[in-house]
Parts: C-alpha cells; structure tokens; sequence
C-alpha cells in the first residue's frame, strides 16, 4: 500500500513499549510523526532514538506525538532501550511499535524490497490532527535522519495549516514567509498587517504571521 500526501493515515492496533495502542484514538487531538528503523541493535538507530527522545520537549510544545517502529518485537526493543539509554544519555520516552508481522509496515509501504525484503527503510510520516497524512521523507538504512529538519518541517506544515502561507527555501521558525498568490493585495493588507514586500506579483514577502 502507497501512503500519499493528503491520505488518511491508515489506522491500526499494535502492541508497543508503553502498552497497545489503537493509533488514531492514540494521537487524539494530537499531531504525531511516525518513523521506522531498519532493526534494533543497530548503530545508527540508536543515535536517532536517542536524539529524538532528547528532542521530545520541541514536540510537545508543538502539541506533537513521536512513535517508532522496527520489524522487532517489544521485548527486543525493551533490551535496545538500556542501550540507547546508556550510549546516548537520554532513555526512551515515546513508544515503540513491535512490528514483527510487518502488519504496519506493509500498511505505510514501509519495506522496499529493492533496498531490503524484509527490514524497514527509514520512513518518516508526519500526521495532521485531522489524521491526514501532511508529509513523508524516506532515507536509506545508512543514513540517519537530522531531528532539526524534521522540526522545521513541523513548523512550516502548523504554520502553513493557519495561514494562507507559503514557506521558502531554507526557512526556519520567525523567517519571512511567502503571501499566497490566490489572495489580491487589498486583502494580503488586511489579513498580514506587518505589511509585505512585492518582489514579483507572484512573489510577496511577509514576517511570519504568528510571530
């Protein structure tokens, strides 16, 4: 199954760390990203897990659910979690999903056998409170993920969702952002007050609206 921008985010029950979960009754209200990693044991995975754990204060201020998954079972990822605890000096706080009959994997198309036919790439699925799917990033097993980008990408993905925005290339939370063409000047000066910028008629710079 091929997860798509704008899908629902397919729903399912799972056993994970913190106990089963049904996951659209988990998110709730919530935004959520879900991400996959290839194994458990695995260098790479565990410098992600651990950043991410360090990082959960930036979600939950963004209102913002982590979980993970692995094609490993729950018990195998308690083992993990002293390891990530040890060698990353932050212990789990988000649940991970064990996945061994790939049950979700296979719902969020996250094994690609050209790659591997049996261990997960790494997926990332980014989840409105709408349950619609906002955002997908796929890397490869040697490639660990940047937390950084993924909380811009937040950031754009909330703030975009409030505002009639765009955001532009290497933006960051309190950069300027770009006034949607469909909306005429008149009302671009009622709507962003702060004033803007017109480059090209297509092209007008604002301060971020919510800042």
């Amino acid at each position: 199954m091929t997860v798509r921008l704008g899908d629902t985010a397919p729903d399912f029950t799972a056993e994970t760390t913190e106990g089963t979960i049904h996951f659209h009754e988990w998110l709730g209200d919530s935004w959520g990203i879900l991400f996959s990693h290839p194994k458990d044991f695995t260098p790479v995975c565990t410098t992600e897990l651990g950043a991410f754990a360090k990082a959960k204060g930036e979600f939950d201020k963004r209102n913002t659910k982590l979980i993970g998954l692995s094609v490993d079972s729950v018990e195998s990822h308690n083992g993990w979690a002293g390891d990530i605890a040890e060698t990353q000096g932050q212990p789990l706080n988000f649940p991970l999903i064990g996945d061994e009959g790939h049950q979700v994997a296979d719902l969020y198309d996250m094994i690609h056998p050209n790659a591997n036919d049996t261990l997960t790439v790494r997926s990332v699925f980014i989840i409105g409170p709408d349950k619609k799917v906002k955002l997908t990033l796929t890397y490869p097993a040697s490639t660990g993920r940047n937390v950084d980008e993924v909380i811009r990408v937040l950031d754009s993905l909330q703030l975009t969702a409030d505002y009639q925005v765009s955001t532009p290339v290497n933006w960051v939370d309190g950069g300027d952002v770009i006034i949607a063409p469909a909306i005429p000047d008149d009302e671009a000066k009622t709507r962003f007050p702060k004033g803007f910028k017109t480059l090209k008629p297509y092209l007008r710079i604002t301060p971020q609206p919510n800042k």
